[in-house]
């Protein structure tokens, strides 16, 4: 019979040893395979029966990476349990398992231990001495904006739908917040997604600014509350931003105001076509908040114009800002390489960007998280038209690419696909939510060599 305490301390043991990103990735899987137990259980299904194991995984792992994309209907499939599980999915997936497990531990022994300092800088991508106020701040903020959207959203569901508005408002913001984009609002006659909330601005910019809100990152939060609300308290005066935050946020604004102008230009008389000026402008806002990493829509997606897919690839394949609740290989990776592009150029030997120079270090990682996304989503685009020969193309790449930015976005096809193409999704879902890097290093991490001088390559480049 075995030792269970030497069992237990065997474990104990290889857990401490194990590189945190590679616990980051377990924990997300575990958090997969919990869910799918609950999922497939009769108790979660609003018929009452077992849901295929499969539709559960797929369930699962979309709500665990934020994702959003879905092969049974939300509201009607899962009853009130169901729902939240799928809930607690989306908030731990969002926020990250560690980050919970951290933050009870915070609670109980009022301190951190190192090992717990460094799941948390590296699950948020903060620095390890700062990790326990970040920690703080991530846990206070999520729930703060999480509760007041779910007011707001209230303002309008709970007149229009009485007491029954009340938990589609809490699914929908948390949802929002962690860029998730699941809803519950199918009890809605015509509805899909938040088309029939298109030219409502209460919903739509509440929506909006919750994602943006999760997308920008947990430590551009934290900068902006030290820097702008925390020191003039403390009469030391507005301090600039760092460098990160100014990045993250110029990124952020840029792409929203490019994808905002393109959607509006390309779909003016398609799927905005019976919209007043106004509803057209909130609509082409909506979809470019949503279409980098959330997943809702207020327009019909499959109905779209082909070059507005191509451009929501693009912008699903950014995705958010580091350290947060969004996907995508994130608006930094993005400036980095267009920096050292412009930079490279102009003959300069360095790539510089707002008097600050990027490392060859930056650089290399930036344009290996991009190579890495490239190559997942066209393999899968290419594996998926294999496998469903009946789709087009695009709207296959379009599959994959919101997929690996967990942006949850399809133009109608993700239940017509067969059950090989879902168990692919559901391993881009993955990968997109701990990042290609970091599940590479999760699967190829080894211990570091000794050091070696080696001889330079020279080669022609261009």
């Amino acid at each position: 019979m075995p030792d269970l305490s030497q069992m237990k301390r065997h474990l104990d043991e290889r857990i401490k040893t194990m590189p945190p990103v590679r616990i980051i990735v377990a924990s997300f899987f575990l958090l997969i395979a919990l869910g799918t137990l609950f999922l497939t259980l009769p108790v979660a299904s609003a018929s009452g029966a077992f849901t295929h194991p499969l539709d559960a995984l797929f369930t699962a792992t979309s709500a665990t990476c934020v994702t959003g994309l879905s092969v049974v209907d939300t509201t009607s499939h899962w009853n009130v349990f169901g729902q939240v599980v799928i809930l607690l999915l989306i908030q731990m997936g969002g926020l990250g398992l560690s980050t919970f497990a951290t933050g009870f531990s915070l609670l109980v022994h009022r301190r951190l231990r190192l090992r717990e300092m460094v799941l948390t800088g590296e699950a948020s991508g903060g620095n390890m001495p700062d990790a326990a106020s970040l920690l703080k701040l991530m846990l206070g903020f999520t729930f703060a904006c999480e509760l007041a959207g779910a007011g707001l959203l209230m303002f309008r569901l709970v007149p229009e739908y009485g007491i029954g508005g009340i938990w589609p408002a809490i699914f929908v913001s948390i949802s929002a917040y962690c860029n998730a984009g699941f809803d519950i609002l199918g009890f809605i006659p015509g509805n899909s997604s938040l088309t029939a909330f298109v030219g409502d601005p209460l919903v739509c910019l509440t929506i909006s600014g919750l994602i943006i809100t999760g997308g920008l990152g947990f430590v551009v939060v934290r900068d902006i509350y030290q820097s702008k609300f925390l020191s003039p308290m403390r009469h030391q005066g507005r301090k600039r931003l760092n460098f990160h935050s100014q990045i993250c946020l110029r990124a952020t604004l840029i792409i929203l105001l490019f994808s905002t102008l393109g959607f509006f230009l390309l779909e003016y008389r398609r799927t905005m076509g019976n919209l007043s000026l106004f509803e057209k402008l909130n609509a082409a806002f909506f979809q470019a908040v949503n279409t980098r990493t959330a997943g809702f829509a207020s327009v019909d997606i499959a109905a779209q114009d082909s070059f507005t897919k191509v451009l929501s690839v693009a912008l699903m394949f950014i995705g958010g800002c580091p350290g947060s609740t969004a996907g995508g290989v994130k608006t930094t990776t993005l400036v980095v390489l267009l920096v050292t592009v412009l930079s490279t150029l102009r003959g300069q030997e360095e790539a510089v960007v707002l008097r600050h120079r990027f490392s060859h270090r930056v650089v290399y990682k930036s344009l290996t998280v991009v190579l890495l996304g490239l190559a997942v989503v066209f393999a899968d685009a290419c594996a998926l038209t294999l496998l469903n020969p009946q789709l087009h193309f695009v709207d296959l790449l379009y599959e994959s690419a919101s997929a690996l930015g967990t942006a949850g976005l399809s133009a109608s096809i993700t239940t017509r696909l067969e059950p090989v193409s879902r168990l692919i999704l559901c391993v881009t879902m993955f990968i997109g939510r701990v990042g290609p890097l970091s599940f590479g290093l999760s699967i190829l991490m080894r211990a570091k060599s000794s050091p070696s001088v080696l001889p330079e390559g020279r080669m022609l480049i261009g």
